[in-house]
């Protein structure tokens, strides 16, 4: 499923092609959205924004278009009149002067209106999010305090949409790794030392991912494993998808492990409880 970073790039790119520009056309592959087009059809698309996982779209009548890629969907841009190789089922398409928005695959979507967004079954429920313009590390401290994640284990809540919105898989991973912590620590175990350590790893490497396209490692740290010859596969993550290789820190293996019915990453040496 793709995590903040990847439906955060989707959505500025999204915008570089629809904010401020005239919607002349709007195709919906579900039915029950097909009532919707006429209200779209010839409205200029105020901005594009993301929450968590979700991407919305936002209209000059107050209408906005809601979607979550869930595990396959994914938006394409193209020039007009051009479409992407593709065996997905068309879901969505918006047409402007010069480029077609296709969402391919995905499912849960809606068209709402602005003050709804504020009830929205998903969004309603949403922590803080990682790609918030004014967000601080402080933001997302203050959530190890609260009654809902303060005894629960990290490597469960950082699943958790309500704790911080937009953190996924290889993201918790990565981040546990990064601030040197078990899955199985709670937030009320951790010292205020630790806590800000972090919170400000989930913001720097959810910010790095962005970035970078996906790369989670630092620069420095990229710079010497590319110099040594070695593909992106190898220096995109620390720790995650790198099971029984090289810890980049101790060099013992990585560890592979199932928590919360995911697949997690770790070094045991590093991440010790």
């Amino acid at each position: 499923m793709p995590e903040g970073p990847e439906v955060r790039r989707e959505a500025v790119s999204l915008s570089e092609i629809l904010t401020g520009n005239i919607v002349e056309d709007v195709f919906f592959g579900l039915k029950h959205l097909e009532y919707y087009r006429e209200r779209l059809v010839n409205q200029t698309v105020a901005k594009v924004d993301s929450r968590g996982k979700a991407i919305l779209i936002f209209f000059s009548n107050n209408s906005v278009l809601y979607s979550h890629n869930q595990l396959y969907g994914k938006w394409f841009i193209r020039p007009l009149d051009s479409y992407p190789e593709t065996n997905r089922s068309l879901r969505v398409l918006i047409q402007t002067k010069y480029h077609n928005a296709l969402l391919y695959s995905a499912s849960d979507i809606e068209v709402l209106d602005e003050n709804s967004l504020f009830t929205h079954k998903y969004l309603s429920k949403l922590g803080p999010d990682i790609f918030e313009k004014n967000i601080k590390w402080q933001d997302i401290a203050s959530r190890f305090s609260n009654d809902r994640f303060a005894s629960r284990k990290l490597g469960s809540i950082f699943l958790d949409q309500k704790f911080v919105a937009g953190l996924g898989n290889y993201l918790r991973s990565e981040i546990l790794f990064d601030s040197g912590l078990h899955p199985d620590i709670t937030p009320k175990q951790l010292s205020k030392k630790q806590i800000t350590l972090v919170s400000k790893s989930i913001l720097n490497i959810s910010h790095r991912s962005f970035e970078t396209g996906g790369v989670t490692n630092k620069a420095s740290l990229v710079k010497a494993i590319k110099k040594s010859g070695l593909s992106k596969k190898n220096y995109r993550f620390a720790v995650f998808s790198r099971k029984n290789q090289p810890c980049y820190r101790c060099s013992n293996p990585i560890q592979r492990i199932e928590f919360s019915g995911r697949r997690l990453y770790m070094c045991l040496s590093c991440q010790t409880k």
